[in-house]
This record gives C-alpha cells, structure tokens and sequence, in this order.
C-alpha cells in the first residue's frame, strides 16, 4: 500500500493534534466570551445566542462544543475552580507553613476572586439557581478544602492554633469571614482591589479573631515559653 493510499485512509496524527487544538481554541474562545456576557450582564443573563451572535456562528453551531448553557456554565465553573484552587497553592507554598500559609493563600484567594467576580459569583454564590455543578467541576474546591485542611492542622502542630481548629467547623468559619467580607466588597465597592475601602482592608482582623476563636490551651502556651 503506498503512502497517498495511507494518507486518504486515515488522518494522520499531526493532522489530528491540529483539529483538537483548534477544537479547544475555540471552546476558550466561548468561555472568554460568555465570562464578558456576564460582566456585562450579570451571571443570570449569560445565553447561547448572545455567545452565538459574538463568536459570529448560528445558535446551533455552540452545540458542536456544548451541549447545553449549563454545559457552558460547568466549564467555566470548572475553569474558574482549577485556576483559583492554583493561586491558592502556589501562595501557600510561597509562606511559612501554619497559620502564615492560611492566611497567605485567603489573600491571594480573595484578591484572584475580586478580579474575576462573575467567575467567584459562579463559584461561589449560586446566582444561577437552575445550575448545579457536576462532580468534575466540583473537585478543585474539595481539593481546596484539603489544602487548607493542611494548613490549620500545621498551625495546631506548631502551637499557632488549638487542637479545635484541626477541623471542618474551622474551615467552614474561615470560609464565612472571607466569603463575608468579599460579599460586602462586591456589593458595596466592586471597583476597588483587593486591601482597599471599608471590606477588604478588615482581612488581616478578621484572621486575628479567627485565631481568638481557636487559642492555644494555656497549659501548652506556658509548656511553649518554658513556665512551670
């Protein structure tokens, strides 16, 4: 068989890597163009046929990359989750471990979230009552908790915290004071970054009362500083 016979039998792998990239150009292309949808519009009133009209295709042509609009808003959940839940890690992995490492990847998670608000409202307000993420997308924000899971129980190991914040209750107060304050920013200051106004400067308190919430026993703080 000849190498023209081969060649008309079957696409080459080159030829195969070129259609899946461009195949996945585009489907970044429809998720950039549906995040500026909801800028503009609000989450809710993302639509396949405005994403349709921008992208310059027919409604049905979106189908040949997602099946339905809560398809689109699964891929930029997941998206959204992948890129914060990195953020997160690489802050962390920048800082001291412990309560240093905590408190260094809520930053960068709140300052990741304040410039992709759409995105954080997505991921994390639900403001698309209809939409439900899949497990897929879910699981960067479980992998999410367990990096902060690791950072609170070196806090406990370090004598930074007490055994209590070791938990899921603490994960799930960390989580209220830095949804809560970003929520006071959105709503009240959207335009300011993140360290500035009324909401997002209160951050580095809000830490220091999570730690009053979880004080070291005093028998181990005076067993710490050498006092009998």
């Amino acid at each position: 068989m000849s190498s023209e016979e081969i060649s008309t039998q079957s696409p080459g792998p080159q030829r195969i890597d070129r259609r899946a990239r461009r195949r996945q150009e585009t489907i970044e292309e429809i998720l950039d163009i549906a995040t500026d949808v909801m800028t503009e519009e609000g989450v809710n009133g993302l639509s396949l046929a405005e994403v349709a009209r921008r992208l310059g295709v027919q409604p049905p042509s979106i189908y040949k990359y997602f099946p339905s609009l809560m398809a689109i808003y699964d891929a930029l959940f997941r998206r959204g989750q992948v890129e914060h839940l990195e953020v997160m890690r690489q802050a962390m992995a920048e800082a001291e471990p412990g309560f240093a490492g905590l408190t260094a990847g809520l930053e960068a998670s709140g300052r990741w979230l304040l410039a992709n608000r759409p995105t954080a409202q997505l991921m994390f307000w639900r403001p698309v009552p209809s939409y439900e993420p899949s497990v897929e997308a879910f699981a960067p924000s479980v992998e999410m908790v367990v990096l902060q899971r690791a950072r609170l129980a070196e806090a406990v190991f370090a004598g930074q915290l007490g055994p209590e914040a070791d938990s899921e209750e603490a994960v799930y107060f960390v989580s209220t004071l830095i949804v809560g304050v970003l929520s006071q920013a959105m709503a009240n200051e959207p335009d300011l970054e993140w360290g500035k106004g009324r909401f997002t400067s209160t951050f580095p308190k809000l830490m220091m009362l999570f730690a009053a919430a979880y004080p070291v026993p005093t028998a181990a703080l005076e067993q710490r500083n050498g006092i009998r």
